[in-house]
């Protein structure tokens, strides 16, 4: 494997992981500790890591990785996730979903429920559901983000005001060792604020990917949520945090 091909290789491990050991990266392309420590370096003088002892870690960046590219991500994962978090909404409530794929994936799997009125701010949302029986869907207001359709602005922020809903499913871009739930956009990260405040049952769905990632903006932390809805593969450490937090873990 040439330099390249092992820099590209190191990155991917990064962009799953977060951070990685030195060690650990080198049995994952098996290669000596030496060439990956030469590796890193390099990667770091580009600007695309940042080094620590003994390892590296991807550096958060200001930017959402493409939707498609997002949509690929764990797909499987998000898939059951949406289906385990749709089944905890019973009928007859009103619910906001924020903008996000795994999101996109709870919306999807609620067909089926009835008497559900569903506040989104994606019109990808809005669009994948509103056909679905027993459900009546309301949209935000505001400026719609080209990338993935979300919906943001002050617009939105008070629409959603007007509502105390049963639930608020919520996505993340990262979630932080301290807790921290980070996300990359802030006028994003104000409409889901403004979901966490109004709703009664805030819910997490994040796959277990996202822990230890990085991105540069705070939407709240592991206290600000009631319910993780990850998949089977959720470290211990998280789990962890997640009951020291009084937050309930489901797994699928």
């Amino acid at each position: 494997m040439n330099a390249a091909k092992r820099r590209e290789a190191i990155m991917e491990i990064l962009s799953r992981k977060g951070r990685a050991s030195v060690e650990s990266i080198a049995s994952d392309l098996e290669m000596t500790p030496q060439t990956i420590r030469r590796d890193l370096t390099d990667l770091a003088r580009m600007n695309k890591v940042v080094r620590f002892h003994g390892g590296a870690s991807l550096l958060a960046g200001t930017e959402y990785t493409p939707l498609e590219a997002r949509q690929a991500i764990a797909q499987d994962q998000k898939e059951r996730i949406g289906a385990a978090c749709a089944n905890m909404i019973p009928d007859d409530v009103l619910v906001m979903i924020n903008s996000g794929t795994t999101t996109g994936a709870v919306a999807r799997s609620l067909a089926g429920h009835s008497g559900l009125r569903v506040v989104t701010d994606s019109v990808k949302i809005s669009d994948d559901i509103k056909g679905f029986p027993g459900l009546e869907v309301m949209i935000t207001g505001g400026r719609v983000r080209p990338s993935d359709g979300a919906i943001i602005g002050d617009a939105a922020i008070e629409f959603l005001a007007q509502f105390r809903p049963d639930f608020a499913i919520l996505g993340t871009a990262a979630i932080a060792r301290d807790g921290a739930l980070l996300d990359y956009d802030m006028a994003q990260v104000a409409v889901a604020r403004a979901m966490m405040a109004h709703a009664r049952n805030v819910v997490l769905c994040a796959d277990s990917s996202k822990f230890q990632k990085m991105a540069p903006v705070v939407i709240g932390n592991l206290e600000d949520i009631d319910v993780l809805v990850t998949d089977t593969r959720c470290s211990e450490v998280l789990r962890q945090m997640c009951q020291a937090a009084r937050v309930r873990v489901v797994e699928a």
